[in-house]
């Protein structure tokens, strides 16, 4: 037997990376976290990334854990699941397993290997700890494989893991909670913030992104959470269409020669999606372009 879920959403606001050299990067675009809870167990769909951004994360998660009054038994977090394998979405593990004792992260064994991947060695000391001194751990924790199932329960309700291939990046997962008919999108897609296109820089793999779009839309979810959205921005099903027209927008411009270089596409893109932040990602993105 099932019980009823609710769900909040918080949104850690955009701050301050570095260069290698100490200089500013830019500011980091927002992220969204989901909570998703029962009457006595609770799960959290991504994190965010420093240390003080995950503590503010954690004050949240106990509001809302305690919102049901005095003499009512608060839920407890049980599960962190995380959606892929870029570390400003999981960088917050170890800070929440602190604050919230017994508390499992998990993911897709795809995951798992991207967090593995991306989260030790020197390209993670290059790529995190560089970017924020003393604002991460130096050795990460790193999520548990879900069972063949991907799949687990918070008080009855499934939380499926639906892989859904290569988006911003590889082995791109979303949450699916059909109870509530929930999506935590992670990566897969964005809001009002302009997409890393990185790992997205040629038309198959454009394509293939709007692909995993489209897997999620068969879900025909009503509640779509990004990972990457404004902080009062609403959460629904048209952060799907608007994230594929993005990437439709964004190959047209390079694929019918519209931008030739880097400041053309940014040019273009942001005269395009005005009220889109995010412009750190935008700027990178342009650099990986296959222009002609």
């Amino acid at each position: 037997m099932t019980a009823p879920l609710r769900a909040y959403v918080h949104v850690a606001e955009g701050i301050p990376s570095l260069k290698a050299d100490g200089t500013q990067a830019g500011v980091w675009s927002p992220i969204a976290s989901t909570l998703i809870c029962g009457p006595t167990e609770a799960v959290l769909v991504d994190t965010p990334i420093t240390f003080a951004q995950n503590d503010a994360l954690a004050d949240w998660i106990e509001a809302q854990l305690d919102s049901r009054g005095a003499g009512v038994l608060s839920p407890r977090l049980t599960y962190i699941y995380i959606t892929h394998g870029h570390p400003d979405h999981w960088l917050g593990i170890g800070a929440l397993q602190k604050r919230f004792p017994g508390l499992k992260a998990v993911a897709t064994r795809g995951t798992v290997e991207q967090m593995k991947h991306d989260g030790r060695g020197d390209a993670y000391a290059q790529n995190w700890i560089t970017r924020f001194p003393k604002q991460v751990d130096d050795v990460p924790a790193i999520a548990e494989a879900l069972p063949e199932t991907n799949q687990f329960f918070v008080d009855g309700n499934v939380c499926r893991a639906i892989p859904v291939g290569h988006t911003d990046g590889p082995d791109s997962t979303v949450l699916w909670v059909p109870s509530i008919k929930l999506v935590a999108g992670g990566d897969v897609l964005y809001g009002d913030v302009h997409q890393t296109l990185l790992a997205a820089n040629t038309k198959a793999l454009r394509e293939e992104w709007i692909r995993a779009l489209e897997t999620v839309q068969a879900l025909q979810p009503d509640i779509v959470v990004p990972a990457h959205k404004k902080v009062h921005e609403l959460t629904g099903a048209s952060h799907l269409e608007n994230t594929k027209k993005y990437l439709e927008d964004a190959g047209a411009v390079i694929e019918t020669g519209q931008a030739h270089d880097p400041a053309t596409f940014q040019k273009i893109m942001t005269e395009k999606y005005p009220s889109r932040i995010g412009q750190s990602a935008l700027f990178i993105s342009s650099l990986f372009q296959k222009y002609a």
